[in-house]
């Protein structure tokens, strides 16, 4: 019996940034210069299976710092951490790594040079993520007004209407946060907005890859993990471009086959914090099904890396 054809429609780029492949050497590097166990705030980045494997060498996955004993070291995650954490991890004389992407740092100091400039700061992220948990950490109780919608401008009573400036999460919704900071800048003309724009280069480039494969698919899968705000955002991506069928998959166990009866071309793309080798766990398992043809739609080329920090480099 023959196979159904199908087409997958790969984008590129896709699965992991500079940030995330910083983040995970300083994790391996600093169990090969300590050894195990090494402690890490937070998922090092938003991958179970990621996460999994460096479990697997010895890190320990922590969300407190009071879970971390005072005699290891203790890596702070890729999204980020407030001030008050290596403050703490200081007071107790623990040895620290922070594994903060670049681009996010970037958002840190943008903050805190508008808050010395005597700006306000409004926030553009999703409540509750560590990344705007981290951001929002960097100033001073009251100083940051968190907003996800427009709808979310209009509420807001900040304490000058002329002193703000706007920042956002480096993994939004690059049409959705264009909306944000259009109603923004409607109600508060003189809103100050960052240098160059905070949403991430590889958020960016993975949401306008999945564009230009989505007039060419009947369906796009998305690997990446349902904490990772960049994969999220990939779905909507998606659908808002015409997918009645988008859906996020951790790995090709997860994938819905009876949802893809008698599609013929698929669209396949990967989060930030996704490894390739998932990327081709998924094409074999196509493979197995369908009379397959791969086609890559590159829309950009990422040459983009990250030193890990100085104390690693040794090791590096």
């Amino acid at each position: 019996m023959s196979r159904p054809v199908l087409t997958l429609y790969l984008a590129a780029p896709r699965g992991f940034c500079a940030g995330v492949d910083r983040a995970i050497k300083i994790v391996e590097i600093a169990l090969e210069k300590w050894g195990a166990p090494i402690y890490v705030r937070h998922e090092i980045v938003h991958n179970k299976f990621v996460v999994d494997g460096l479990r697997e060498k010895g890190a320990v996955f922590v969300e407190d710092l009071d879970e971390c004993p005072p005699d290891r070291p203790v890596i702070f995650s890729a999204h980020g951490v407030p001030k008050a954490i290596p403050a703490e991890a200081e007071r107790r004389n623990m040895v620290y790594v922070d594994a903060t992407c670049p681009l996010v740092s970037k958002v840190h100091i943008e903050a805190e040079r508008h808050h010395k400039n005597g700006l306000q700061m409004v926030m553009i992220g999703h409540e509750g993520h560590p990344e705007t948990l981290g951001t929002m950490g960097q100033l001073p109780e009251g100083e940051v007004i968190l907003v996800e919608t427009p709808e979310d401008v209009v509420r807001i009573t900040p304490r000058d209407p002329e002193k703000l400036a706007f920042i956002t999460q480096t993994t939004l919704s690059v049409d959705d946060t264009a909306d944000v900071v259009a109603a923004l800048q409607a109600r508060f003309p003189s809103i100050v907005g960052p240098h160059k724009e905070d949403i991430c280069y590889a958020t960016t480039n993975r949401q306008e890859a999945v564009k230009q494969i989505a007039p060419r698919i009947d369906a796009l899968l998305v690997i990446g993990a349902p904490n990772s705000s960049n994969s999220q955002r990939l779905v909507e991506v998606g659908r808002a471009e015409g997918c009645s069928y988008a859906q996020l998959v951790q790995r090709a166990g997860d994938i819905d086959w009876r949802a893809l009866d008698g599609v013929k071309a698929v669209g396949l793309t990967a989060g930030a914090s996704a490894p390739e080798l998932l990327v081709s766990e998924v094409i074999e398992s196509f493979r197995e099904r369908y009379d397959l043809t791969v086609e890559t739609v590159e829309t950009a080329i990422e040459t983009v890396s990250f030193k890990v920090p100085r104390v690693l480099r040794e090791h590096a």
